[in-house]
């Protein structure tokens, strides 16, 4: 080995060690030692350490924070100590029976509970081996669950590796506790999925759930999941005498531990703070639903034991779903983005589960209709999953007389333009991208949002202004600001003027696939435009796409492919990509493109369908390229090969066979390539599977059974 190796590795142990302490000060302890500038300089001197010496990298390495591994299917693990659910009630005599059975089982012994506020995420089950993080698995049906932990490393809250302080760590044990997706990254995400004309999201246990299945952990990073810890288990017996200990030794440990449980001595006890948390718990950045009770002590836990299904030392209670009973005023109608008109119910205010509710979701015209809503009516409200009020009935003894059915608009109400409802869809759209002021509008403030363009000093409040002062209207008007037309408005000072105008000529340093997402083409989101990006490399490429083209893209597919066909063909838009390119703007990506391997399949198109073995469909078509084949998403004549995996559809294999194209495996091709192009390094391999977005039935806080010894946003302050 060079000699230099030692002190390469030492190098790398000293930066993983103090990034560590450093996410730890601030994830736990809400402290910055460094800015958030030094700490991704230490971050890119570790990447740049590891990627040049791969064989000294550490397990639990702070780069895997950022995500990046591709997992074509997760392997699934028996649970050493079954994950069993915990039975619930709504009453608080069944919390008073559950008392006396608990004091009868301890034949009249002292004993004290816990309580503890009952997250609502998705169970994990954490495996730590001296300190190290080994294994993340979830609840699955309590006896086995699914190996993700590649997207749980990405949990920046969660540590890799545990601190030597407080009592003596066991050389394995478990952690159980809750992954879950703080509200407002929640609100977030539904912001831009509302913006890019995709479905809301129920709430955020399903989300977060969802992300733990996502096969690109780097997608999983980005949804900026978090974790809090419940539950020690070890097979190692009497480690602490209590769970409040062991609570305490997890956070000692660095593991996130919610400050908010607390020891009773009593059920009267209980049921204070039961009460306490009943409005308090909507102060939280997290979703909650109850309260989850144990008894303290692990030997009288052990002594009550188990039923069949849940222990008899825990018990959950469960705060009912609070609804509110108030009169439809009116109907507002909501211009977004992509122009879809969103209905919104404007009511008398009411308070709901700690807020004052004056507007509630309708979603769309078909729900509307299913409610049978009409103007005046006293309708009763609740919030989906404790977040977003919604309409779920109308009380029909209130209807007033004469009421008429709600008619849904014919025309934009802010432009005026017919409005077109496209086949499948539930919104009805106004179709005057160019005209309509709120799309405008709009698509200015997502230009210049921070995960675009990032222009500071241009807010969404600022954007409207200039432009109902007709000073921009487009992204590239943006470029034409200059401080002649920026003098003497309102609230906007010399120095305000010199920063906004420094912020726009830095969003021209913005890398392409941002620039790209910037322009708001309708279905083409983050993660889209970086695959765009990295598979065209320029602008001037995906104008010339047709859609079966970019439809064999990664994470692209018909319907995006669609969409940005048609946004490409549109004079408007290629007129704005112009000005943009004259403004300065980077509308293709820096660097040298990967290198073609070979040549071996030159002139040759090729259609991918179903599941395969030994690759994802992503690194069989980077191979294809890599070789000098294309892909295309159609099956037509000219197509040179259909590849079959696994679960293709009919359709394609009866078209394939119409028109004589030939169906080959995935060895058939593998066979075409050159062997040594088949073991490409995997940084050449550029596209992830496409994400699994199935999202795991969410349960109860889980339990082991008796074998055993018995919860950021970006750099920000802790959750709590």
């Amino acid at each position: 080995m060079p000699d230099n190796t030692t002190a390469i590795q030492e190098k790398i142990t000293a930066l993983t060690e103090r990034l560590h302490y450093l996410n730890h000060q601030y994830y736990q302890h809400d402290t910055s030692e460094v800015t958030d500038q030094e700490f991704d300089q230490l971050l890119a001197e570790l990447q740049q350490l590891e990627k040049e010496h791969p064989e000294l990298a550490l397990p639990n390495s702070p780069t895997q924070r950022v995500g990046g591994t591709i997992t074509k299917q997760f392997p699934t693990a028996l649970h050493k100590y079954p994950m069993l659910s915990l039975g619930n009630t709504y009453s608080e005599a069944d919390l008073r029976d559950f008392d006396e059975r608990v004091r009868r089982g301890l034949e009249g012994a002292e004993f004290t509970y816990v309580c503890e506020m009952k997250f609502d995420g998705v169970a994990m089950s954490l495996t730590y081996e001296q300190g190290q993080l080994t294994q993340g698995v979830t609840r699955g049906d309590g006896t086995r669950g699914d190996v993700v932990t590649n997207n749980v490393r990405t949990i920046k809250n969660l540590p890799l590796h545990l601190r030597p302080a407080g009592p003596a760590q066991p050389a394995e044990f478990e952690v159980r506790g809750e992954i879950f997706m703080p509200l407002p990254v929640f609100d977030d995400l539904n912001k831009e999925r509302e913006q890019n004309g995709e479905a809301l999201l129920a709430n955020p246990r399903n989300a977060a759930s969802g992300t733990l299945k996502l096969q690109d952990s780097a997608l999983v990073a980005a949804r900026r999941l978090r974790f809090f810890a419940y539950s020690f288990l070890s097979p190692v017996r009497g480690v602490f005498p209590t769970h409040s200990a062991s609570l305490e030794a997890l956070k000692a440990w660095g593991l996130p531990v919610s400050d908010t449980w607390r020891q009773c001595h009593s059920i009267d006890e209980v049921l204070d703070f039961i009460h306490h948390w009943e409005k308090k718990r909507f102060e939280l950045p997290v979703a909650t639903d109850g309260i989850v009770i144990k008894v303290d002590d692990f030997q009288q836990q052990e002594a009550l034991g188990f039923t069949s299904k849940s222990p008899r030392w825990a018990i959950a209670y469960k705060y009912p779903a609070e609804a509110a009973r108030t009169r439809l005023n009116s109907i507002q109608y909501q211009v977004g983005r992509t122009g879809a008109v969103t209905p919104v119910a404007m009511l008398t205010p009411v308070p709901l589960a700690g807020t004052v509710v004056k507007r509630a979701s309708v979603h769309n015209a078909n729900q509307i209709a299913a409610l049978d809503l009409r103007l005046g009516d006293m309708v009763f409200v609740e919030k989906g999953g404790e977040i977003i009020p919604k309409i779920t009935g109308v009380d029909l003894t209130q209807r007033p007389e004469g009421s008429q059915p709600i008619q849904y608009p014919t025309e934009c109400p802010a432009c005026g333009t017919p409005l077109i409802r496209p086949e499948g869809e539930a919104h009805f759209r106004c179709p005057n991208d160019t005209g309509c002021a709120p799309q405008l509008k709009a698509k200015l403030e997502h230009y210049v949002s921070r995960k675009a363009l990032n222009i500071d000093g241009l807010g969404a409040e600022t954007v409207a202004r200039f432009f109902d002062l007709g000073l921009v209207r487009t992204p590239a008007d943006i470029y034409d600001l200059s401080a002649d037309k920026l003098t003497g408005l309102e609230r906007l000072g010399e120095k305000s003027i010199q920063n906004l105008l420094s912020g726009i000529e830095a969003s021209k340093q913005v890398p392409f696939d941002r620039v790209l997402f910037g322009l708001g083409i309708r279905y083409v989101g983050e993660t889209v435009a970086e695959k765009l990006a990295a598979h065209y490399r320029s602008m001037d490429a995906i104008l010339l796409a047709a859609a079966p083209e970019l439809g064999a893209v990664p994470e692209v597919g018909g319907v995006i492919a669609e969409s940005l066909a048609a946004w490409s063909q549109n004079e408007a838009n290629r007129a704005l990509v112009e000005r943009l390119r004259t403004a300065g703007v980077q509308l293709a990506l820096t660097g040298e493109a990967p290198k073609a391997v070979s040549d071996r399949l030159a002139g040759l198109t090729f259609v991918l369908s179903g599941v395969f073995e030994q690759h994802s469909r992503e690194e069989l078509q980077q191979l294809i390229v890599q070789n000098g084949g294309k892909i295309t998403g159609s099956i037509s004549k000219k197509l040179s090969y259909l590849v079959a995996g696994d679960k293709m559809g009919p359709a394609k294999r009866e078209k394939a066979t119409e028109l004589k194209v030939p169906i080959i495996s995935e060895t058939d091709l593998l066979a075409m390539i050159p062997t040594d192009t088949q073991t490409a390094d995997e940084e050449e391999i550029l596209a992830p599977q496409n994400p699994d977005s199935s999202a795991e039935t969410a349960s109860n806080e889980t339990f082991p059974a008796p074998t055993g010894t018995a919860n950021d946003l970006g750099r920000q302050a802790s959750l709590f």
